[in-house]
């Protein structure tokens, strides 16, 4: 019998959140309690926001539904591993999708997880190689749950740097954003030894530090983190300009392009065009437009172009066309 309230209302909790319905005398006799204190350790669950439903029978039973809002989870060891695991294979992939806010899950997980189950987590992560991985560079996923944690609660960041030529530094940041562009996380930032907003490439970063000293944030140049990525890669880089129409909804194309290349132009129900500039090499681009799904038409640069038809012979060719 589990006489702590507390101890009991999260085993109560923790049986509610498996996707079934629980009849009352069940729960009882897993709690080791009476049905009456069942229904009471129900009632507290539901002052503490968990909708839980009852339905009425000769033996009523309980389950958790949706609700207006998302309430604290209970996990057990073997889940708990599962989603860190999941959540430290994405972030260590720049994968599209797998955003700023699943590294700050992650950050939370791994900040609450004890030692035993970190060690699990850890050691399966080392033993495991994905078939499959992004396009960019592999980044620990340490680094990411540091710079998130830094971000969210306003705390000056530290690290190594390496920049392009392979010259060392050392960064005291006000960071502001991680930005994912689907192969890179970057970080944008406010550099205080330099006095400017800088963006850093995350893969580049080592021995990141929360120094413990909070800052109030500073006002983006451009508003936007995405946007001011853009500019940044932009002039750092030796770029091109490309357009492109699909067939295809904008808001369709929008949610699958990284939202640094800017928003598709709607040229009516099923069709868009995209202007964007980018410094990534044409090869690449022309496999990503490819594996978005929808037909479409290169207008401009000519060598985009001419990649994207070589792209469709060789592809042709390989099926036997």
């Amino acid at each position: 019998m589990t006489t702590d309230t507390p101890a009991r209302l999260l085993q109560l909790l923790s049986l509610l959140q498996t996707p079934r319905e629980w009849p009352g005398g069940e729960l009882a006799e897993r709690l080791g309690v009476s049905r009456r204190t069942v229904r009471r350790d129900i009632d507290r669950l539901r002052e503490l926001g968990y909708p839980v439903q009852a339905s009425m029978g000769a033996d009523g039973g309980y389950r958790l539904v949706a609700g207006k809002a998302l309430p604290p989870l209970v996990l057990d060891d073997e889940e708990a591993v599962a989603i860190a695991v999941g959540l430290r294979a994405g972030a260590g992939h720049a994968v599209e999708g797998v955003d700023e806010a699943s590294v700050r899950a992650l950050a939370k997980l791994e900040q609450v997880l004890p030692s035993r189950l970190r060690h699990r987590v850890t050691t399966l992560q080392a033993a495991t190689t994905p078939l499959t991985s992004g396009d960019g560079p592999s980044i620990a996923p340490e680094t990411l749950t540091v710079m998130a944690s830094t971000v969210a609660g306003h705390e000056r960041l530290r690290f190594a740097y390496r920049a392009k030529d392979g010259t060392g530094s050392r960064r005291l940041t006000e960071p502001y954003r991680l930005v994912s562009t689907g192969r890179r996380w970057y970080l944008v930032a406010y550099d205080l030894d330099r006095d400017d907003w800088r963006t850093f490439r995350v893969d580049r970063v080592t021995s990141p530090f929360a120094t413990g000293a909070r800052f109030t944030p500073r006002e983006l140049p451009t508003g936007d983190a995405a946007e001011y990525l853009r500019r940044s890669i932009r002039h750092h880089r030796e770029t091109y300009d490309f357009t492109v129409t699909f067939a295809a909804p904008a808001e369709d194309v929008a949610a699958r392009v990284p939202a640094w290349l800017g928003a598709p132009e709607p040229l009516g129900p099923d069709r868009c065009r995209l202007r964007a500039t980018t410094g990534d090499p044409v090869e690449w681009l022309a496999v990503r437009l490819a594996m978005l799904g929808w037909d479409f038409t290169v207008h401009e640069p000519a060598e985009l172009a001419a990649c994207v038809r070589e792209l469709g012979g060789r592809l042709s060719r390989a099926g036997g066309g």
